[in-house]
This record gives structure tokens, C-alpha cells and sequence, in this order.
């Protein structure tokens, strides 16, 4: 890794560990990132899951007195539909060959933009009109624990949104249950990537080391920045990096 491609790890880094601290989406940094730089588009995916990890996982250990169950499924029951979805998802990934994936990557960044930037209004409008049961929410979240193990972007809010057709549920509880799972789907996709040796380390360490410092540096922003701000901001560079890829992938 030379200096340039160490700098824009270290810049991306910082930018998507305040961004997930602050408003969410910092994948949508870290993977074009390590892409720009000549990693493979899977190596990439896998390599910027383990950069985050961590905030990920800081985050869950911050929201642990919070957790509970959801509308009578346990806790344990979401959890191994996470531990196996996230399994699974990193074992697609890993079967998925590089050129299949150059061309799926816009795709992914489209539905995480998607989700991040309408996720919560059309989760509300979407709890006016339909109410669902148990058993069609644990089968939207094995789909959504594998989509988490396999790129990501925009999973937490796309859970909420499901768990929202549930009824009227405590925000907080939603939030911190979020936070859980999607920590454990990654943690053992992250497990999954280390063993079989997609990551790329020199770039990922660098990216890692700059995230958690730009986590700390994000919740800073985040209590002196109005929200709408920093969303309009992470909406507005996912964008472009999805139509940069599109014009990569197909132009």
C-alpha cells in the first residue's frame, strides 16, 4: 500500500466512522474507497465490514441495558436467525465471482441509499395500512440478516421498518435491538471473511484505527449538527457514489 492509497483509507476511514456515528451509511464511503484504491469489489465489501466492526460493536455493548424482546420473539430466537443469516450472507458473497459482483455492487448501493434516504417515511406510512404477524416478521429477518452478511447498507433501517408493521413499538428498544443484530450478523461474517482470506489488512487496519476515531468525532458533530443536516448530507453522497458505480459497472 503506498502513501496515497494509506491517506485515502486513513480520509475515508474518519468521514464513515463519524458518518455512522452521527446519521449511519459510512459503508458507502469505505467500500468506493478501498475499490478506488485497486481492491477487488469483494475484498472490498468484506474488508470495509471488518474496518467498522468495531463501531459496530461499540455501539451494541453502549445500548446493552436496552434490549428486549420483540412482540413475544426472544431475544435468543433473533439472535441465531442473525448468528446464521449473517453466516450465510458471508458465504454468498464469497461464492459470488468478481465479475458478478462488479455489476451487483450499484445495485447494493442503490437499495442501501433507497433505504436510508425512505426508509422511515415509508415505514410509517406502511404501519397506517398493514399490520403483519410473528412468523412473516422472522421470515422478512433471516432475508434481512443474510442481506447483512452479504453488504449491508441500510439493514438497521430496513429492520425497523419491518418491525414496525408489528404495531406500535418503543423506539429505543427498536433501536437498540437494531444495533444488536446487526453487530452479530457482521461479527460473524467478519469471522467468516478472516478465515477464508478475502481481507485485505494493510487498508482495512489503516481504515480501522481512522474509523474509531472518527466515531468519537461523530458523536461530537452529531450533538452540534441538526439531524436533517447530516442525513441530507450522507443521502446526497451515497447518491453519487451509486451513480458513480452504475457508470463504472455499465457505462
Amino acid at each position: 500500500m503506498d502513501l496515497d492509497s494509506a491517506l485515502l483509507m486513513l480520509v475515508a476511514g474518519l468521514l464513515a466512522g463519524a458518518m455512522n456515528a452521527a446519521a449511519g451509511g459510512g459503508s458507502f464511503v469505505t467500500i468506493p474507497a478501498m475499490v478506488f484504491v485497486g481492491l477487488p469489489s469483494v475484498a472490498a465489501n468484506a474488508s470495509s465490514t471488518v474496518a467498522l466492526l468495531p463501531g459496530t460493536l461499540a455501539s451494541a455493548w453502549a445500548w446493552r441495558h436496552d434490549y428486549r424482546s420483540l412482540q413475544g420473539i426472544s431475544l435468543a430466537t433473533l439472535l441465531a436467525i442473525s448468528l446464521a443469516g449473517g453466516l450465510a450472507g458471508a458465504v454468498l458473497l464469497l461464492a459470488t465471482s468478481q465479475r458478478a459482483f462488479d455489476h451487483l455492487l450499484p445495485w447494493l448501493l442503490l437499495t442501501g441509499t433507497v433505504a436510508f434516504a425512505f426508509g422511515r417515511p415509508l415505514g410509517a406510512m406502511l404501519r397506517e395500512r398493514v399490520r403483519v404477524g410473528r412468523g412473516s416478521v422472522l421470515a422478512a429477518q433471516v432475508l434481512l440478516s443474510i442481506y447483512a452478511g452479504y453488504f449491508g447498507g441500510g439493514v438497521g433501517i430496513m429492520m425497523m421498518a419491518v418491525w414496525g408493521l408489528l404495531g406500535d413499538l418503543d423506539i429505543k428498544a427498536m433501536s437498540a435491538l437494531r444495533t444488536l443484530l446487526v453487530s452479530a450478523a457482521n461479527l460473524v461474517a467478519v469471522i467468516c471473511f478472516a478465515v477464508a482470506g478475502p481481507i485485505h489488512w494493510p487498508e482495512t487496519l489503516v481504515m480501522l484505527v481512522a474509523a474509531i476515531v472518527g466515531g468519537y468525532l461523530g458523536a461530537i458533530l452529531a450533538s452540534r449538527m441538526p439531524a436533517p443536516v447530516l442525513r441530507g448530507f450522507v443521502i446526497l453522497f451515497s447518491t453519487a457514489m451509486t451513480a458513480l458505480f452504475f457508470w463504472r459497472a455499465w457505462g
